[in-house]
Order: C-alpha cells, then structure tokens, then sequence
C-alpha cells in the first residue's frame, strides 16, 4: 500500500532534491521521482557561484535573486554538510575574468562600469596583475576583471549530499518516470508513474528542468514555458593532481565565453557553449575543439591535461532567460524549473523558497517575480454595449 504523501516532486536534481530536502526538514511528506536522479542539468553543470561575474543588463531581478542565494550558500552548506556528513567542494577563492585581446578588454570594461553602477564589488586588473594571480595565464592576457565574492561548489558532491539528506529526512526516492500528473475536477491529485503504480498527493511540485513543458496530464495552460538550452562542457586533469589555477577563470577570447572551473584534486572543468539544439545531446567534435582551442589561448598548459570526459547537458531556459517558480494556475501544481544556467547558484532560495510555499501555501517575495502565472495570458472582460 502507497504511504500517503503530501508533495511529489518531480525531478530529482539539485533544485528537486534541495526542495525535497527542505520541505520534509518542515514536516511534510515527500517523494521524488526521477528515472536518474541528478543526471540531468545537474550532472552536466561545473558548479561556479557567480552572480556579479554573470549579470547581464536587464535582468536586475535575477541579479538580485543570484545575490541573495549566494550569501545563503554558507549557510546552506554548513547545515547540507553537517546533515549529509559529505563535503560538497565550497570554495571561496573568487574568479578572474580575463580578456585574450583588446576587444574582448573592451567588454569587460563595460560590464565593470555596469557591475559599478549596481554597487558590485568588482576591480579591473592588468594583465601583468591577471598573470601575478594566476601564473599559468597565457602571456598575452590584456587584461581582467576580479570578483572575489564569486564562488564555486562541486555540483555532482553537492547533489550526492542533497541526495543523503533529504533521505536522512524522510524523503522516498521512486527511480522511474511519471507518465501523467492525475488531474480531477480541475485540480492535481497526484501521479501516475510508468510501471503503472500510481501515487496521490494534493501537491506536485514540478522540477524537471528542460523536460517540464512536455508533462503529461497538465493542461497547456499550466505547462512551465521552458525549453532545452544544449551545453558542451569538458573535464580535464593533472596528472600531478594538482590544481592548474587557484580560482575560477573566465575567458573571452575573440568574443567567445568560457570559463575554466578548478577543483582540488587537480580536475578542470571547461565549458561551456549555448546550442539551441532542441533535445540533442550529441557530445560533436567541432565544440569540444572550439572549447579546448578557446582554453589552451587561456591558459596554454590546458594541453598538457589529460581529457577525461566530455558532455553536452540540456539546461532549462525560459522565453525571458528568468527562473520559473510557484503556483501554477492549475490548484495543486507548483513549478520550479527554467533556472537556465544558474540551477546550482540558485538551489539554496529556491528550495527555502519553494519548501516554504509547500507548507504555507503562501508565495515568498523573494521569489514572487518569477511566477508561472507571468506567461498566462490575462482574462479581459469587454464592456457591456
């Protein structure tokens, strides 16, 4: 007999899980259902915490958000760690934006003036300064850009606590898929999975990232608007297991992004492109030498790791680049999708967030700007003659 459940959550990567995770730490019964739990987005994702380094202009309420879940994230970690009893690779060390040309210096220049304008702590660095922080630069840095309040954190360890966790808490792990969300007289009533075995709950909470808008059983009109964003992204490392650079290192070179991820044992992390691509995830070899091209005029010694892996993942992008989370207009079904490339960054205030409006019912403000209810066409009413 099902053990009756109060959420199902949909998804099981980072923001499910630390979803999952939170809500049950307030008592509610939980259940995530992800036929691979954290081998979507969550998998693919090198884990920087970025939000000064990635603010774009006219996404202010993003930037706000990012900011937010970053000063969460020590917290957060401290308690996850403790929890789980793993460690999840929080550094602290900054990033260091850098630019390969005269150009590429150029860009950076106005986005420091814009990150100054908001208030962020941002410093323009010469290149001599960019290669006295990171030696293994390449000698023709003209130039950088240093944040040392951007972060990082191993997204895979940080999904293996999550996963321990929220287990630890209560929360039921079901490794197979939903075929429908179970909807009756206009409100959710809980899933069907695809052996068959059907789960009831008054609450779904839907957090399959790229996969949400194609959801069986919810009417269109409730569909979460997101899409799949395809990202090449590499893995490489030392033989010596030793770090090539001390913090996060982004690079443009000739107008093209990438940034270069350290961990301590000596892996890298590079990545990654932005493919619009549909549901492809052909790792092709065109973008993994445009990646390691791009990282070896970075920072040469890249050459000299040994290649361990390379993946394309999907992130979940939205019509206006902006995460997708609360109360769907369908009674029953929360949403907590369309995060794009900031899922890790925003796991800690989306899962306090969501939990909080699992148990209330009532949306936080934090995240009240990024209502499902925004791409529902509003009802006009015409006047009478």
């Amino acid at each position: 007999m099902t053990r009756p459940f109060d959420v199902v959550v949909i998804g099981g990567g980072v923001i499910g899980m630390a979803t999952a995770w939170r809500a049950a730490l307030q008592g509610l019964a939980v259940v995530v259902v992800d036929p691979q739990p954290g081998r979507g987005a969550s998998w693919a994702a090198a884990g920087m915490l970025t939000p000064v380094t990635e603010a774009y202009y006219g996404e202010e309420d993003l930037l706000r958000l990012n900011l937010a879940s970053a000063r969460r994230y020590p917290s957060f970690v401290a308690e996850l760690e403790s929890a789980s009893g793993l460690q999840v690779g929080y550094r602290t060390n900054g990033t260091l934006a850098v630019a390969a040309d005269s150009g590429d210096r150029a860009v950076l220049e106005d986005l420091h003036r814009y990150q100054q304008e908001l208030g962020l702590d941002s410093e323009m660095v010469s290149g001599r300064e960019c290669r006295a922080l990171e030696p293994m630069l390449a000698p023709g840095i003209r130039g950088g850009l240093l944040v040392a309040g951007d972060h990082q954190v191993d997204g895979r360890a940080l999904h293996r606590a999550l996963s321990v966790a929220a287990g630890l808490a209560g929360v039921e792990v079901r490794t197979t898929a939903v075929s429908e969300v179970l909807v009756a007289r206009d409100r959710v009533t809980g899933v069907r999975l695809d052996n068959g075995e059907t789960i009831a709950a008054p609450t779904v909470l839907l957090a399959a990232g790229c996969w949400s808008a194609g959801m069986a059983g919810v009417p269109p009109d409730a569909r979460p608007p997101v899409r799949p964003v395809k990202g090449h992204i590499l893995r490489l490392r030392s033989p010596a297991r030793r770090p090539l650079l001390g913090r996060n290192v982004r690079g443009l070179v000739a107008g093209s992004h990438l940034y270069l991820v350290p961990r301590g044992d000596g892996r890298l992390v590079v990545g990654a492109t932005v493919e619009e691509m549909g549901f492809d995830t052909t790792v092709m070899a065109g973008a993994v030498h445009d990646l390691l091209r791009d990282a070896r005029a970075v920072v040469p010694g890249t050459a000299e790791l040994e290649l361990v892996e390379s993946h394309a993942g999907l992130r979940p992008g939205s019509p206006d680049n902006l995460p997708i989370m609360g109360q769907s207009v369908l009674p029953g079904l929360a949403v907590a999708t369309g995060h794009y490339r900031n899922g890790v960054l925003l796991a800690p205030v989306t899962a306090d967030a969501m939990a909080s409006l699992l148990v209330t019912g009532t949306t936080p403000e934090v995240i009240a700007a990024f209502s499902p209810r925004r791409f529902t066409a509003p009802v006009t009413t015409e006047a009478a003659p």
